[in-house]
């Protein structure tokens, strides 16, 4: 077995509004996320599952982790190939889906991240290299969907 890494959260609901979960209306999804030695996150449930659009939401923070755990092999990888980025924007997207018993769960994410490069001749390698970002990413690993990237690697100006 490889190493193993530990991590620990601890999440805090802050949504009783005097009455507990008397009725499905009548309490908050308000939360807060802490992580030792970090910023609390202030957290809800999506607006369609009567959340606060101000917080961040699971499936906010799982597509985050997931464009997150790219971005940063595939700088790694970049770097080990002396491909220079210079910038990178991933506008990633997910698609959830509700199941009839009211559950749901993600059907795909989409990762489309735009890389600058330092010279011409590193576009073809570092448009490869994130295949193997993806091959090991945590976090992809770890989900039941797919996690698809959509790449686009111009020359910085």
């Amino acid at each position: 077995m490889g190493k193993e890494h530990h991590y620990a959260a601890t999440i805090i609901w802050t949504g009783n509004k005097g009455t507990g979960t008397s009725g499905y209306q009548a309490y908050g999804r308000d939360h807060v996320i802490e992580i030792e030695n970090k910023p609390v996150l202030h957290a809800s449930s999506d607006p369609a599952f009567r959340g606060d659009r101000t917080r961040h939401n699971p499936e906010d923070l799982l597509l985050s982790s997931l464009s997150s755990c790219h971005m940063l092999w595939y700088l790694h990888l970049c770097s080990d190939a002396s491909v220079r980025v210079t910038e990178y924007v991933d506008k990633a997207t997910g698609i959830m889906v509700e199941t009839s018993n009211g559950g749901g769960r993600f059907a795909e994410v989409t990762l489309n991240p735009v890389v600058r490069v330092s010279d011409p001749s590193m576009i073809e390698k570092a448009i490869g290299l994130h295949e193997k970002a993806n091959e090991l990413c945590f976090i992809a690993n770890s989900v039941n969907f797919p996690v698809l990237h959509r790449a686009e690697v111009h020359v910085a100006e």
